[in-house]
């Protein structure tokens, strides 16, 4: 490939003036944030289409849950191979093809005719997605110093943040005026775009200790442990966590797991050399962004269901609603950035989780009937305590790494909040369900409604956990009214005790980000010219 630069150890190439475009590192931070912005924006876009989908493609509620679970394990089980795979054969590469196929397979949904061919396409969209993002991160970890390394970081994280925003206004939008298709043809162009600045300005660094050989053992027992362990997560509320299918395919991603690590020490080359987690900072770092991924994740999962279904909120004027949170994201993200890169990453780290814990903890009291206000104080407040955390665990994973894993770790980065947030949201799940299961019948008979047989508790509490009343056709106005009161504010007390536990959660966080340390293989290159 012409346009290689081999580099040496961990240290990053030289980054003095360029006048050209090829390889500019601002040129390439806003390169491959046009990628990732496409993977973001995915994330939440999708969720508004999926009624507008089910209705037009006659599909059941099981086939719209594997739209999304399709893309979930096809990315999860993915990322770290993927990550890999930038190593060994070049960042810009994969991240070309991982844009284009991203692109093709979106175009391909928006044309399929039935669920089947979506659900497909999905797994495709998936698989490209999980060579797009850490190929991203390999590729701002080799083009950037040390001493700017966190504020590109820091801006990728805002786009991040501003995708994730956009999602569920501009699918809101799209679904609206013109139709489920557009919400997926929109990655077309934009990932037309992604791949010719990708040509043109992308350079693809390696190091010359780059694996040369590829463990396909190890991709095969960490693929098929991922993938049980995740199925199992998205499954769980539904099998129950006690039920034998549950335990079976969380103790085959135990054993999975334990034959991956065994293997990685005797192989000559590992997928996932086991090494790397002697650093305590990089393994403080991952065991981090699992755990803020629980919180915001698993929070965020019910906040959606709170001001749509409880305050029955469009899914734009939901999305408006957030703005508060995700605005701060867009706002504090490069903000931190500069931060750590001037005091590092420990005391940002530790103060964002402790933000993270206060908004929990806060948004923990809303009611059925809290205002806006209030609502917006505890969304902000929860998007200022995460920017850090993205930026800055971030960081510490990609810096702490080798140049020549640089890819590597930014699956594991990936990896660890996909896996996080789905834990988040089935934790979590288990806990509204919980609750709601105990508190129906007392918030039944206080409304003054006739009690419920354990079939109709059963039916009504599924429908309860994400904030929508059991109001048969035809119920009297009076009735309607006193069973959407008493769902609601069942529907709230599960949200609470939610949310006290992803506080909790952040609180373990904030404790661990105590650990972190800025990356020790950025510094060996702080000879680094400067941008």
């Amino acid at each position: 490939m012409t346009s290689q630069t081999t580099v040496a150890d961990a240290t990053p190439p030289d980054l003095g003036p360029r006048s050209g475009l090829r390889g500019h590192p601002w040129l390439t931070l806003v390169t491959v944030a046009i990628g990732v912005m496409m993977v973001a924006l995915d994330g939440t876009i999708v969720a508004i289409a999926n009624p507008a989908i089910q209705k037009d493609l006659g599909a059941s509620l099981a086939d719209v849950q594997w739209i999304t679970n399709a893309y979930l394990l096809a990315l999860a089980v993915a990322l770290i191979t993927a990550g890999k795979l930038g190593d060994r054969f070049g960042h810009r590469l994969i991240f070309l093809i991982g844009t284009t196929g991203f692109a093709a397979a979106s175009g391909l949904i928006a044309l399929s005719g039935s669920v089947s061919m979506v659900v497909a396409f999905r797994v495709l969209q998936g698989l490209c997605g999980a060579l797009l993002m850490p190929a991203a991160l390999g590729m701002l970890r080799a083009t950037f110093p040390p001493e700017k390394l966190n504020m590109a970081i820091g801006l990728w994280g805002m786009v991040i943040g501003a995708s994730t925003a956009g999602g569920p206004i501009v699918g809101g939008l799209l679904v609206e005026h013109v139709n489920w298709q557009s919400v997926f043809f929109i990655n077309v162009p934009v990932g037309a775009l992604g791949l010719v600045l990708g040509l043109v300005i992308l350079k693809d660094h390696r190091a010359e200790n780059a694996p040369r050989s590829f463990d396909f053992l190890g991709i095969v027992l960490l693929s098929g442990a991922m993938f049980c362990l995740v199925w199992a997560l998205i499954k769980a509320p539904k099998w129950q966590w006690g039920d034998a299918k549950t335990l079976i395919f969380l103790g085959v991603a135990l054993l999975g797991f334990v034959a991956f690590v065994l293997w990685q020490n005797r192989v000559r080359e590992p997928l996932l050399p086991m090494k790397l987690f002697r650093s305590v900072p990089l393994s403080a770092g991952a065991a981090l962004i699992v755990l803020m991924a629980f919180s915001f994740m698993g929070a965020l999962f019910y906040v959606t269901f709170y001001l749509q279904n409880v305050h029955g909120m469009t899914p734009v004027n939901a999305g408006l609603h957030l703005l508060p949170l995700t605005g701060m994201l867009i706002v504090c993200s490069p903000v931190a950035g500069a931060l750590i890169g001037r005091i590092g990453p420990r005391i940002p780290l530790f103060a964002g989780m402790v933000c993270t814990a206060v908004a929990c903890f806060g948004m923990s009291a809303l009611k059925a009937d809290s205002g806006t206000g209030l609502m917006s104080v505890w969304f902000a407040l929860f998007g200022i305590g995460l920017a850090p955390v993205m930026v800055g665990a971030t960081e510490v994973i990609v810096g702490n790494a080798p140049l020549e894993h640089a890819g590597l770790a930014g699956g594991l980065q990936q990896g660890s909040m996909q896996v996080g947030g789905t834990l988040g949201t089935a934790v979590l799940g288990a806990v509204m369900a919980s609750r709601v299961g105990h508190e129906l019948p007392e918030k039944w008979a206080a409304a003054g409604l006739p009690p419920l047989s354990k079939e109709q508790k059963d039916a009504a509490s599924a429908v309860i956990e994400v904030g929508v009343p059991p109001v048969p056709k035809g119920t009297p106005p009076e009735v309607a009214g006193k069973i959407a009161g008493a769902a609601h504010e069942t529907f709230v007390a599960g949200m609470s005790t939610s949310f006290l536990v992803a506080g909790c959660v952040s609180v373990v966080a904030a404790l661990l980000a105590l650990l972190t340390r800025r990356g020790e293989n950025a510094e060996a290159a702080q000879g680094a010219a400067h941008i």
